[in-house]
């Protein structure tokens, strides 16, 4: 694809554009449904085309098409100029591309197992074995499992991204994914639900690490007993401890969304929604000294790897948050030029008819020095949470709320009976402020983050430690 990209880059210079880039994208989606125990869905999709984005007299124009051919480089480059032409006098505030590391290079991430030398129907009967010791975990605990859905996709992306400024790379990345919704039921007690989310760029050996039969039953043994055994919680202000899930959300949506400097800006005040931050909040203080909170695209493995975004610009962590205080937001290279710095690699794109916009990539609080038994043993009187049911949180990323699902009454420093729905509702600044102290163990879970219109479902991980938060205000659902 090098050359169409090439020749759209070639036209779309000699047609004005200051800057011009061209991408070619080919995604080969399978995905696999099976509900209560029957397959309903088997797709293939296959979706691939090239786009250029043109500056032009600091206007900004964006096309795409699904035809690879000379003819149709030629029409997608003489779009994109045309579009930014057009709109250049309703412009305010100029379009420019700031600084980056761009990048010349290929990144291929190679399978052990590749997921065409596992054929459907032994997917399809590993999702069955799953189901099956899901259904033996409810009845050893004495309830039922009326509704359930496993999802399992893998997807196989390959890219080649070249600028007029000199970026040129390609990348070919497998990712694999399972969504897991539980309904476990008894006729006394109703009914509580789990959903989780696993995925990892890999091939079908990530499968075989999870070990879906073994991981379901004994997600839908612990939800049989919370559903059972759990007791109403305490309420009022108490000490908190924080299983990794729920830190790796309050990280995603708390942190993560608040720190999209395109968001900062107001481009997506009417699509994704606001933030806190404003231009001027680096070093504002919005947490206690251990809270560092990073977002790096590198991990192996990880949901979300890169090495490269969008604009061909080279990936690396970037710290959000370093000891308690804003220290970076998450940059393209268009909103690097306004905030006089340097793109951090942060512009990501779900396919080839879908422009690059500053998007997450893995998430996560930094490990600390405390083991999950030493959080445990500072708390007095208070409340562990596993996992969450439910969350929610305001349009500009401040006040939040986390339902918990798998949560522990802590007595003297000891796990006792569980509690079900405890509510923790809170600010931003007052969740990062109560915690003192991180805990060394670090896990991460997969999730499709959303953002812009038309929306774009972009991998990420999402992840931590546990945490300790202390004298927060605890309710009930």
């Amino acid at each position: 694809m090098e050359d169409l990209l090439k020749l759209a880059l070639d036209l779309a210079g000699k047609s004005g554009a200051d800057y011009a880039e061209a991408r070619f994208q080919a995604d080969t989606h399978e995905s696999i449904l099976l509900k209560n125990g029957v397959p309903e869905v088997s797709v293939v999709e296959e979706l691939k085309g090239m786009n250029v984005r043109a500056i032009l007299n600091h206007s900004l124009g964006f096309a795409s098409t699904n035809v690879l051919s000379k003819k149709a480089a030629r029409d997608v480059a003489g779009r994109a100029v045309s579009v930014a032409r057009a709109a250049a006098n309703a412009v305010e505030r100029g379009v420019s591309m700031g600084e980056g590391q761009l990048g010349n290079e290929k990144v291929e991430v190679k399978p052990r197992v590749k997921f065409d030398c596992v054929d459907l129907d032994s997917k399809v009967q590993l999702l069955k074995e799953a189901d099956e010791s899901a259904e033996d975990a409810a009845k050893g605990a004495g309830t039922k499992l009326p509704a359930r859905i496993l999802i399992l996709d893998t997807l196989t992306t390959e890219k080649t991204v070249i600028s007029s400024d000199g970026a040129n790379v390609s990348s070919l990345i497998p990712r694999i994914a399972l969504q897991a919704f539980l309904t476990v039921y008894d006729p006394q007690k109703g009914t509580a639900q789990r959903f989780f989310n696993l995925g990892e760029t890999s091939g079908w050996e990530a499968v075989e690490r999870w070990n879906l039969p073994k991981l379901l039953n004994e997600e839908v043994q612990s939800l049989s007993k919370t559903l059972t055994e759990a007791r109403s919680p305490p309420t009022g202000e108490m000490d908190v401890v924080l299983g990794p899930e729920v830190v790796g959300i309050v990280c995603h949506e708390s942190c993560g969304h608040p720190s999209e400097a395109d968001r900062i800006l107001g481009r997506e005040a009417a699509q994704a929604g606001e933030t806190y931050l404003k231009i001027d909040s680096l070093g504002r203080q919005v947490g206690s000294s251990v809270v560092n909170v990073v977002d790096d695209p590198t991990l192996p493995r990880s949901f979300g790897f890169y090495l490269y975004d969008e604009e061909g610009v080279k990936a690396g962590r970037r710290l959000l948050i370093k000891g308690g205080s804003i220290n970076e937001f998450l940059q393209n290279r268009e909103t690097a030029s306004v905030f006089k710095a340097r793109s951090n690699a942060s512009a990501r794109s779900v396919a080839y008819n879908r422009e690059p916009i500053v998007r997450m990539a893995n998430t996560f609080l930094q490990a600390g020095d405390y083991s999950k038994e030493e959080l445990i043993e500072g708390v007095k009187n208070g409340v562990y949470i596993k996992n969450f049911m439910e969350w929610n949180i305001d349009d500009k990323r401040f006040n939040q709320r986390y339902v918990g699902l798998e949560a522990y009454k802590i007595e003297g420093g000891e796990l006792r009976e569980r509690v079900r729905n405890p509510v923790l509702e809170i600010t931003t600044v007052g969740l990062w402020s109560s915690i003192d102290a991180v805990g060394s163990d670090l896990e991460f879970q997969a999730a499709h983050c959303g953002k812009g219109d038309p929306m774009q479902g972009i991998p990420v991980w999402t992840g931590g430690p546990h945490v300790r938060l202390r004298k927060i205000r605890l309710g009930g659902a």
